[in-house]
């Protein structure tokens, strides 16, 4: 059961209570000041308003505004009495009341009737009588309401505050939700006192209880919190606890830790069933210019095949160093790939634990950043399918130290041309592996033009220069390679876009051919002297066909002349909603393209196949989104995404599907993959909901259901209740067919509780 409470929201009435005893001595202040000067006599009269009088705080003027239909001056009996709409304005404030009296003997204030006041924050403050006197250290309020500006509402049968900085509520009761007069909210907090210290900022309850539908839930015979003006204090935060298969059934307390104004720790040990204490917690400290956080466990497992001391540690931090450069670190330990997922920590589905050290520089239009990297395994499921593939992975699990990268702009010319420079280094390190080292240096110049028939040129020229020092590099039948080598790769190219736009009074199109010419040689990647770290990861589809270099790295260079070409299609408006299309191909002049030939090693054509997406959006009914590579020469599907919303708000539909066909170049480890994901969405009523799904798998090897559960939302005003079911099945012994249920409550405003 995990159980948290805010700071409950009554506390803030104390505050506002204090308000508008401040207005009305103010307006006891005008009279008094006022009837010493002659024209200010006091005397029966009607219709006095507009009354301004200016008085003087802290150096500046603040001004009250005061009118009432009746006032009455009786100078044997020292009081001044005003009748009928009495309001005074002050400070964004403003109370109203049907009669006020002002006793100058005793310097008390007395409203009667119909109170009201409306607070600079939106609240409404209301009651029947309130009464301050002794230059406003005291005060009382009978039988109030307190309409906050969220819609909440506080009652309370009396409200005091006394000379010492101290203020009490008695029989106060606290809810957001509407209700109507006689019928028991859906919830509400009953304090029998409420006590606001302002000198220690501190509020205290006295028997609370929480009820709902006026039925008692949960009962605390004292509470003691810091007030809302306290932004951090140290002390005991709610617990937290729950049922799980690894603990079984768990306690964590936590305690929160203000070390100074920008630190802080949380103490969050766990204590539970099956397993002995797990220490945890977390620290985060805020510099001028800099932040830095860092949370973590420990603990020991007598559990077999774990090792016996287990934990986590995640730093995270930022440091600015001047206006120009930047410091940024993630770094994340874990003793096994385990431990994250018995504790559902952070990263705990990740394949890689990645650990990252950056510096960057921005300046105009340059940048340049300096990176390390370090790794470490956590898949499981890997392990599972492929043992031999995982080992190796693991022993060429590299330390990258460091990769700097770096751009440069020039700035444009008198035609608009621009020239561009990217450095980059990586230097990478294995232990008793192959390692590299690598400068790259591209050079381009650019010029983009628009011609006065509409036409859109992009114009580039570049050449790419290389430096490696390989040692320990393994390539085909088992050749090893160690020593240094260079390649320098020049390239041009060039962009034409023509668009097209036919407009009508229901809709706007937009057609657009493209066509992207390159020239380069062919060959000259020296795939027999310089290893493959950062492009063996190639894809190709709509959001590269166009590209010069479609790789993602940079240890291969994309060679051969070759020439892209597609069309765009846009509708806005009325007949077709907001619907785009695109489809591209290219040629390639070099059958043998290190490109094509990477992305399948059996296809010789000059064709590439067509890629392509499709996103529409007819009507708030339909939301359809599809990306595809079909086969060059039958059209047959390599590659297919879909996506589609359907229906209305109250009764959506959703189906994804996506198909990737398997790359028997990698035998089993990128094998076929489709699967189907579907799910519907229901609005029952106003305040119910429901909404179920389920992800299965359409291949032939692992036909069945992968993950399926649904949920059962209930919110209103006030209050939302989420109960979730969900069944997966996972590759993990520990997981696998495991069921996971989940019910939150949630009192808005309040907080929340749940398993």
């Amino acid at each position: 059961m995990h159980i948290e409470f805010k700071s409950l929201v009554i506390c803030s009435t104390l505050l506002l209570l204090s308000v508008p005893a401040q207005a009305v001595t103010e307006a006891g202040e005008i009279q008094r000041k006022e009837e010493h000067k002659p024209h200010m006599t006091m005397f029966v009269t009607n219709n006095i308003a507009n009354l301004d009088v200016d008085i003087p705080q802290d150096g500046e003027d603040e001004q009250v505004k005061f009118c009432a239909d009746e006032l009455i001056n009786d100078d044997k009996s020292g009081l001044i009495t005003a009748t009928g709409d009495v309001e005074i304005k002050y400070n964004n404030m403003r109370l109203v009341t049907d009669k006020l009296t002002y006793d100058q003997n005793t310097e008390t204030i007395i409203a009667e009737g119909n109170v009201k006041l409306y607070t600079s924050d939106g609240s409404l403050i209301i009651s029947q009588k309130a009464s301050l006197a002794d230059n406003l250290s005291v005060g009382e309020m009978n039988d109030i309401k307190v309409f906050l500006k969220d819609k909440s509402l506080v009652t309370a049968q009396s409200f005091r505050k006394k000379s010492n900085q101290t203020k009490t509520l008695s029989h106060a009761t606290y809810t957001a939700c509407d209700f109507c007069e006689g019928i028991k909210p859906l919830w509400e907090i009953n304090a029998r006192k409420i006590q606001h210290d302002e000198k220690s900022q501190n509020v205290h309850y006295n028997d609370a209880v929480l009820k709902f539908k006026g039925i008692p839930a949960l009962y605390t015979p004292f509470l003691s919190h810091p007030d809302p003006t306290v932004k951090r204090r140290s002390g005991l935060l709610m617990p937290t606890g729950g049922s799980s298969n690894f603990f079984g059934a768990y306690f964590q307390p936590r305690y929160f830790w203000a070390v100074n104004d920008q630190t802080n720790v949380i103490f969050a040990p766990i204590f539970s069933e099956k397993h002995e204490t797990v220490w945890g917690g977390s620290y985060k400290q805020y510099f001028y210019s800099a932040e830095t956080s860092l949370t973590g466990a420990f603990m020991k497992d007598n559990e077999k095949h774990k090792p016996e001391h287990r934990g986590y540690l995640f730093a995270k931090g930022r440091y600015d160093i001047n206006n120009d450069w930047r410091m940024k670190y993630d770094l994340k330990y874990v003793s096994d790939y385990m431990f994250l997922k018995d504790l559902s920590l952070p990263s705990h589905d990740d394949a890689w634990l990645n650990s990252n050290i950056s510096f960057e520089r921005f300046s105009g239009r340059d940048y340049i950043s300096v990176d390390a990297y370090y790794y470490k395994m956590l898949s499981y499921d890997l392990h599972r399918r492929n043992v031999t593939h995982y080992k190796a992975l693991d022993r060429r699990k590299p330390i990258v130290a460091p990769l700097i990268y770096g751009e440069f702009y020039s700035d444009p010319s008198s035609i608009g041309s621009y020239f561009k420079t990217e450095i980059g280094t990586a230097s990478i390190y294995r232990q008793n592996g192959m390692e590299t080292q690598r400068l790259t240096a591209i050079n381009s110049w650019e010029l983009p033009t628009t011609t006065s028939f509409g036409e859109k040129y992009r114009f580039v020229a570049s050449v790419k220069s290389d430096a490696y020092y390989v040692n320990k590099y393994n390539y085909a039948d088992n050749r090893n390679y160690n020593g240094a080598t260079g390649r320098v790769f020049p390239q041009v190219g060039v962009e034409w876009r023509l668009p097209f736009v036919r407009a009508t009074e229901d809709s706007r199109q937009i057609i657009e051919p493209v066509i992207v010419g390159v020239v380069a040689p062919n060959g000259g990647n020296k795939a027999d002297k310089i290893p493959d770290e950062d492009s063996e990861d190639v894809y190709f589809d709509d959001t590269n066909v166009l590209d010069l270099d479609r790789y993602a790295g940079y240890d291969r260079n994309d060679t051969g002349s070759r020439l892209s070409y597609g069309l765009r299609w846009n509708s806005y408006g009325n007949l077709f909603g907001r619907t785009s299309a695109f489809i591209a191909q290219t040629f390639e002049q070099n059958k043998q393209s290190s490109f094509l030939k990477a992305l399948d090693a059996e296809d010789s054509s000059h064709f590439s196949d067509f890629v392509g997406r499709i996103n529409a959006q007819p009507n708030q009914y339909l939301n359809l989104n599809y990306r595809f590579r079909l086969d060059q020469e039958d059209f047959s599907a390599k590659y297919n995404e879909l996506g589609a919303g359907i229906g209305p708000s109250f009764l959506r539909g959703y189906v994804s599907y996506i198909f990737l066909q398997g790359n028997t170049h990698y035998n089993d480890l990128y094998s076929e993959r489709k699967e189907i994901y579907t799910s519907i969405s229901a609005a029952l009523s106003q305040n119910w909901s429901l909404s179920i799904y389920n992800l299965r798998d359409l291949t032939s090897k692992r036909h069945g259901n992968l993950e399926h559960g649904g949920n059962v939302i209930y919110d209103d005003e006030c209050f939302s209740w989420i109960t979730s079911v969900r069944k997966y099945n996972s590759s993990n012994p520990n997981l696998e067919n495991d069921y996971e249920f989940t019910t939150t409550f949630y009192l808005k405003t309040i907080g929340s509780f749940g398993s």
